[in-house]
């Protein structure tokens, strides 16, 4: 029987487990990129305890009727026990001539992104939001790796649309290489090159450039190959061989 087991316990007491939780939670939602790189074992342990939060927002956004806006603030407080508190500071700098407001700290930034962005992104989706990727062991203490990332992510989204950009292009370029070789059977030209191939040329163009039936390729003194040093050595030989003789 499995009493007892339905956690990993991480070494650490139930706080400092919650704490940390909320922390990876609370970097994976504030990432750029929108993954982190953790130990396989805590990557497996955060991945059912911040879907429960992502699954708050998505059931936020698709709330309807009268009472849905008290109903989307009961999920928000719900919510938010899944980061850490960021309004403890407040009350502090709450005064008239006081110092400035604190600032909000990630937790809240993560909540705010959360229901504002992610809820909508998963509004279909019924669950699945996060994926793990393993990369092996570390250096040093031979821990497993792995990325922990959200799914449908600002890198897939680019990879989807330069695929689709990709696709266009090789169907308009099959679409314009079809056209042009119809165009081809029709009319009985080829239009495959710069310099136009004579087998298509007309037979006007041909008797002007002197190529016809009945043009003779007959070459005038000035276009007859003359010979080089080689002719002048024989012509020079053989006068020396009749002033011998």
């Amino acid at each position: 029987m499995r009493h007892l087991k339905a956690h990993r316990k991480l070494g650490r007491t139930s706080e400092h487990r919650m704490s940390m939780l909320r922390n990876l939670a609370t970097s994976l939602i504030n990432a750029q990129d929108e993954r982190i790189i953790t130990t396989l074992p805590k990557a497996k342990e955060l991945r059912p305890f911040v879907e429960r939060a992502i699954t708050l927002s998505r059931h936020a956004t698709n709330l309807e009727g009268d009472n849905a806006e008290a109903q989307s603030v009961h999920l928000r407080r719900r919510a938010a026990t899944f980061f850490h508190a960021g309004n403890r500071q407040q009350k502090i700098s709450t005064g008239r001539r006081g110092p400035e407001r604190a600032p909000r700290t990630a937790g809240v930034l993560a909540l705010r992104r959360l229901f504002d962005e992610l809820g909508e992104r998963f509004k279909d989706r019924p669950g699945g939001y996060t994926r793990i990727i393993k990369l092996g062991r570390r250096d040093g203490d031979n821990a497993e790796l792995a990325i922990i990332e959200l799914v449908d992510n600002r890198r897939e989204r680019e990879a989807i649309e330069a695929a689709n950009k990709r696709a266009k292009s090789a169907t308009s370029a099959k679409k314009k290489s079809a056209k042009a070789s119809k165009e081809v059977e029709e009319t009985g030209s080829r239009r495959g090159g710069r310099k136009a191939d004579r087998t298509y040329e007309k037979e006007e163009t041909t008797k002007a450039r002197g190529r016809g039936r009945g043009a003779t390729d007959e070459k005038t003194e000035d276009q007859k190959p003359k010979g080089g040093s080689r002719t002048k050595k024989t012509e020079a030989t053989s006068a020396e061989k009749d002033t011998e003789k």
